[in-house]
């Protein structure tokens, strides 16, 4: 446990586009309603390369009903995402005033810029460099969404991007997190985004196995923790949230949903795309920010688990959370957004810490949807079927991510 004059650290605004929705209301009201963002994929291209997964979670809402076109044809699908949920984000926050030289951004992709990149490509093979974009580099850069956010908001006191896979966006938040604590920023835009619903992408993670199959009911192929999962789901989108040092927010009266208490990384060291199958590593994590933080592992009431419904992966999270939690696993209350959503990769720990935070200020935890065949390998109490409640009084909640190449980054939230 740490010490409780360290510098304190608390969500003033929420922002997001996704599966389920255009921004924070409608994502965590389809979430409470168990709905699905995954349907087929209608573009052409997934006949012509006879793709053996034909549906994903795309973005609910087109960039374009929201962003003007001068900005669509400078930024890459993910640097939209990305743009459109740190102006909610910022917005909810209440558009706070602050030094530039105390602002900062750090906000991840895990792929980046694929669609620029490989359309400009398109273009160089088929008619020639002068062809080429301008843009095109600034807009299939990993770095390109973080940019164009501190461009938009004036931040001059760091833009970072984390590259760590599917842990990418909760590592951000962990780098947010110790710029406030350092001292170095007091407000800083932290999440991220991801627009990798490609035909290559897809190809190649249909080549590892890792995506589901279920082509013939896309809505129920995401399935965390049910006996019958085959594999994730792509999803696009992005998740925001504005930090900011408790002192700060306090001194211009802003609205808080929740402190962030701690963030943790550890790293498997053992295989680049399979989880170390014990859960040792995301243990690690797990117990590094218990201890970090300023509670006890009685006062967790619910993990938004990483769970991305892959047959190994789904375990190996299980095992962890008993090794960290031990019998105060008992009464965690764990859920797999995933399972509507869908896995946004790089932008997956933004999302579902966007999700952590509304589950405390709001007491509600979303279901986790499609458990028809609970896994008994998995000793856990997962939320199935209904919302659940969660309790009156000061409580707290994780939110667990890990990436290929062995990268575990757990967040642990709390009531304010």
């Amino acid at each position: 446990m740490t010490d409780d004059t360290r510098r304190r650290v608390v969500v003033t605004g929420l922002g997001a586009t996704t599966p389920l929705g255009g921004d924070v209301p409608t994502t965590w009201q389809a979430a409470l309603d168990g709905l699905s963002g995954v349907r087929p994929l209608p573009e052409e291209w997934q006949e012509r390369y006879d793709l053996p997964v034909t549906f994903a979670a795309r973005v609910m809402v087109d960039p374009q009903e929201v962003l003007p076109r001068s900005e669509i044809r400078k930024l890459d699908p993910s640097g939209q995402y990305g743009m459109i949920a740190a102006r909610e984000a910022w917005a909810d926050a209440g558009s706070p005033q602050v030094d530039p030289e105390r602002l900062a951004v750090c906000v991840a992709s895990g792929i980046g810029g694929i669609w620029t990149l490989l359309s400009a490509y398109d273009t160089l093979k088929e008619r020639g460099p002068r062809r080429v974009l301008p843009m095109t580099v600034p807009m299939l850069m990993g770095n390109g969404p973080a940019a164009a956010i501190g461009i938009e908001f004036g931040a001059r006191a760091g833009v970072h991007t984390a590259v760590s896979a599917c842990a990418s966006s909760a590592e951000s938040i962990t780098q947010a997190l110790n710029l406030i604590r350092s001292g170095i920023a007091d407000v800083v835009v932290a999440g991220g985004t991801e627009a990798a619903t490609h035909p290559l992408p897809i190809a190649g993670f249909a080549a590892m196995h890792a995506l589901s199959t279920r082509n013939d009911d896309p809505q129920s192929a995401s399935r965390p923790y049910d006996i019958d999962r085959d594999g994730f789901v792509m999803g696009d989108g992005a998740g925001i949230l504005v930090l900011e040092s408790a002192e700060h927010a306090a001194a211009r009266g802003a609205r808080v949903y929740a402190e962030l208490d701690a963030g943790c990384l550890s790293s498997d060291g053992y295989h680049i795309a399979a989880p170390e199958p014990t859960g040792e590593g995301a243990a690690r994590a797990m117990k590094a920010t218990i201890e970090a933080s300023s509670v006890t592992v009685r006062d967790i009431v619910h993990i938004n688990a990483h769970a991305t419904s892959t047959p190994v992966g789904d375990v190996a999270e299980a095992k962890a959370i008993r090794s960290a939690f031990g019998d105060a696993a008992d009464s965690i209350a764990v859920t797999g957004t995933k399972s509507m959503t869908g896995h946004l990769l790089g932008a997956a720990g933004a999302l579902e810490s966007v999700l952590t935070v509304l589950s405390l200020h709001e007491r509600q935890v979303p279901a986790t949807t499609n458990l028809d065949n609970p896994d008994p390998a998995i000793d856990l109490d997962v939320v199935r079927k209904e919302p659940r409640k969660l309790p009156d009084g000061d409580i707290a909640a994780m939110n667990n991510s890990f990436g290929f190449g062995g990268h575990n980054v757990s967040l642990l939230f709390r009531t304010v």
